[in-house]
């Protein structure tokens, strides 16, 4: 099957769970983070600003537990420990990465942000059909919202140095397995910003309609 444009119709930047715990060790948050969550959070920030800047939606997920544990169900049957317990300080979402007046912001219980969410009827009412995924862990929250998006016929776009996840070895396999399911699926930082960057001229163009400017394209291979 031939590879599918960058953005197969309207895009939609997706936060996964980028919460203050991912700078934290694992013995106090209760999950493993690879390295290099400093440059990766920097890498949001660039792809947050550039996709308000195009008028991209925005959609940041934060996961939270109950304090009883009630919600939490299997997610404590392997490697995880107890995490994004409600009113900690490391569930809170990255200061600089939260959603603004006119964003969406959705809680989930579980790792997938499609189930026990509004996060599908979201997407079809904002006209969306290309997810780009930030966040973490990659191969988890990521992971298993980019499978449950696919299995949707959603179009998704993993950033590759702009996820992270429970290990660079469990990181590197899950973008293997996306780039599986959908060929051209990882994709970088820079390509991202660059997409955004013509989207946002073209969407000028359409409104200004200055002499010269070309008609606009579609987005990127």
């Amino acid at each position: 099957m031939p590879r599918q444009p960058l953005f197969a119709g309207d895009p939609a930047l997706v936060v996964v769970d980028i919460q203050r715990g991912a700078v934290l060790p694992a013995d106090l948050v209760g999950i493993d983070h690879m390295e290099g969550a400093a440059e990766r959070i920097g890498n949001a920030e660039l792809l947050v600003a550039a996709a308000r800047a195009a008028g991209v939606p925005l959609i940041f997920f934060q996961e939270v537990h109950r304090r009883s544990g009630v919600d939490l169900g299997r997610e404590l049957d392997g490697a995880e420990g107890v995490h994004c317990v409600e009113g900690e300080q490391a569930t809170e979402l990255w200061p600089t990465l939260v959603p603004g007046a006119d964003e969406i912001h959705i809680v989930k219980r579980r790792y997938s942000g499609f189930i026990g969410t509004d996060f599908d009827i979201v997407l079809r009412g904002l006209g969306v059909s290309t997810l780009v995924l930030i966040g973490g862990l990659t191969d988890v929250c990521v992971h298993y919202t980019f499978a449950d998006a696919h299995q949707r016929d959603y179009h998704v776009r993993a950033v590759a140095d702009c996820v992270g996840g429970s290990s660079l070895a469990r990181h590197l396999a899950a973008l293997d397995a996306m780039e599986y399911l959908q060929a051209g699926a990882c994709r970088s930082t820079a390509e991202i910003l660059d997409a955004f960057a013509v989207l946002a001229a073209n969407r000028a163009a359409q409104v200004t309609g200055p002499v010269g400017v070309a008609r606009p394209q579609p987005v990127g291979r």
